[in-house]
């Protein structure tokens, strides 16, 4: 067998099926007698049919979306968590708010089967750079290095001086973050004259990797792979030794026409639904707003799930900056937060491998603009440009974030 985390890469699919389908069995007994929320959602739904995936397309959507209304209506989880929330190992939030836990457990997550793919064995050490205040990403991906037996940088994103020390004296093999941040650390290293020789192999997420990017960071002597995941699910897929990601052991994924609960025949592009067996915050058919399509064909590296063509965009507005979800709600409290302020256009472009965002304003007044731009990182976190337009300037056409990058 070829270098897999564990035998269940290489499983037979039909077997592979059956075991989720019979896992998910439990998790909706389990649901419905122990989760009031679970059980208004599935009422009058046979849950014992449910042993394929035609029968659960029956099951109603649960929209990421949602989430936010939902937690505020029940905190902190909406009711779908299973576990109490004192019993849980870490409580986060991300943007929007959502609010999300961790249990306690090996590789909670999933991304050490992600990590193995790229390369990262017992022994190695791990620079790790996405953030661990509040979001859960850091955590996500330390835990899976940890049960592979690596030791890990906490670095965070930000800081490249103290980053480049910490790589100059620990000497990682293994970068994880999101691509843009890898490059800004090899050219401040060129630029200083600081040693990041020991780095010769990345884990990247939370931002496209565009063709040309990979190109450079592999041409800098850096073995680059990406996965793909939320704060709600963990880990969903990743990149093996063939082309697009494979889709985690333990989820059911389907590719679904947005907007809808309709599966949708594979290599048609559509949202993608998650189903994860989970102890602690079972979701299921939880629709991420993210487009993909499914790769209708053997992966000749031998591992034997399905395949999904990576992150081919989002279903709605929201959009993802530096690796941070910006929602249209988050816009639209910018613009109440703005005394007789008109339309407001969130522009995300990309220069230099860079992910930018310009809000655009319909204001008279053009010396709002230092005030605006505070707010905006109040609600996003990201930093961004304020143009102030006069009024009736955009358009009127109902959007509200604009996703202008292009990508090779």
């Amino acid at each position: 067998m070829a270098d897999f985390y564990d035998v269940l890469e290489a499983a037979e699919p039909a077997l592979r099926e059956a075991a989720l389908f019979t896992r998910l069995q439990h998790a909706l007994a389990r649901a419905v007698n122990e989760l009031p929320v679970w059980s208004e959602k599935l009422s009058g739904i046979d849950l014992s049919t449910v042993t394929n995936r035609s029968e659960l397309s029956r099951l109603p959507i649960l929209r990421k979306s949602a989430l936010p209304s939902l937690q505020q209506q029940k905190p902190p989880y909406g009711g779908f968590n299973a576990t109490d929330t004192g019993a849980l190992a870490r409580l986060f939030i991300s943007p929007g708010p959502i609010f999300d836990p961790e249990g306690h457990g090996r590789d909670w997550w999933g991304s050490a089967r992600a990590l193995y793919a790229a390369g990262v064995r017992k022994g190695d050490v791990v620079l790790n750079t996405f953030s661990y205040h509040l979001t859960p990403a850091g955590a996500m991906f330390e835990s899976g290095a940890h049960a592979l037996g690596c030791a890990v940088i906490p670095a965070g994103p930000g800081n490249t001086a103290d980053q480049l020390a910490a790589i100059a004296q620990y000497l990682p093999g293994t970068y994880v973050g999101t691509p843009d941040f890898l490059k800004i650390l090899l050219d401040k290293a060129a630029e200083t004259g600081g040693n990041v020789s020991s780095l010769k192999r990345a884990l990247v997420s939370g931002a496209a990797l565009p063709a040309s990017l990979r190109d450079e960071l592999e041409n800098r002597g850096v073995a680059v792979r990406q996965c793909y995941g939320t704060a709600d699910l963990g880990i969903i897929a990743y990149e093996g030794g063939a082309s697009g990601m494979v889709i985690n052991e333990g989820i059911i994924l389907e590719i679904v026409r947005p907007g809808t609960g309709e599966s949708l025949p594979h290599g048609e592009v559509g949202e993608i639904v998650i189903t994860r067996v989970n102890r602690d915050y079972p979701l299921f058919r939880f629709a991420t707003g993210d487009l993909s399509c499914i790769i209708d064909e053997p992966s000749p590296d031998g591992r034997t799930n399905l395949r999904i063509k990576g992150w081919l965009g989002r279903a709605d507005q929201t959009t993802k900056v530096k690796g941070m979800f910006v929602r249209p709600e988050q816009i639209a409290a910018v613009a109440k937060s703005i005394s007789a302020a008109g339309r407001l256009r969130l522009v995300v472009t990309r220069a230099d491998e860079q992910d930018a965002m310009t809000l655009m304003v319909e204001q008279h007044d053009a010396g709002d603009a230092d005030y605006i731009a505070k707010k905006l990182f109040e609600t996003t976190k990201l930093r961004g440009k304020v143009e102030i337009v006069m009024p009736g300037t955009l358009p009127n056409d109902g959007k509200v974030i604009s996703d202008e990058r292009k990508y090779d």
